[in-house]
C-alpha cells in the first residue's frame, strides 16, 4: 500500500521587538514544516532562536524565509537591488538562520523567499537565478 503525505507549511517567527505577529506556539502542533523569517521583513535574533526551538520540539522541518530589506513594509515592497547586493543580502539571511538551526542541533531543509522577493522571482529570471545560486552556495557551507 502506498502512503501519501501532505506537508502543512506555515510562515513563522515574524514577531520582532515589541511587535507580535501571529501565534506561533498555537500553530506548531498542526504543521509539518515552517519558513522562519530571517529578520529583514520580520523576526529578530531572539525570535528566530525561539522559533527554531519550537520547530525542533514539534519535529517540524525548518526553512529560511529571506526577504527584501523592508521591515516597515513587511517585505511587500518591490526593490530594484543589484545582483551582487541581492546575493549578499540572501547569503546573510539564509546563513544566519542555517547557523542558528545547526547550533540548536537541527538541519535547514529549505528556503522560501518572502513576499515581494517571491513575487519578483516568479517573473524575473535574474532574481530567480540569484536566489537559486545563493541557496546552492549556502547549502555547501
Amino acid at each position: 500500500m502506498h502512503t501519501l503525505a501532505i506537508d502543512i507549511n506555515c510562515d513563522l517567527g515574524e514577531s520582532y521587538g515589541n511587535f507580535t505577529v501571529g501565534n506561533d506556539e498555537a500553530i506548531f502542533p498542526h504543521i509539518t514544516s515552517c519558513n522562519i523569517a530571517c529578520g529583514f521583513h520580520g523576526g529578530d535574533p531572539l525570535m528566530i532562536e525561539k522559533t527554531i526551538q519550537l520547530a525542533l520540539q514539534h519535529q517540524v522541518q525548518i526553512g529560511a524565509h529571506p526577504a527584501f530589506p523592508d521591515l516597515m513594509g513587511f517585505g511587500r515592497q518591490v526593490m530594484q537591488i543589484p545582483f551582487a547586493t541581492l546575493k549578499a543580502l540572501l547569503k546573510y539571511q539564509i546563513s544566519a538562520v542555517k547557523g542558528m538551526v545547526e547550533m540548536a542541533g537541527g538541519t535547514l531543509c529549505h528556503v522560501k523567499p518572502h513576499g515581494a522577493l517571491y513575487q519578483v522571482a516568479a517573473v524575473q529570471e535574474e532574481e530567480a537565478k540569484c536566489i537559486a545560486e545563493t541557496v546552492a552556495v549556502v547549502g555547501k557551507i
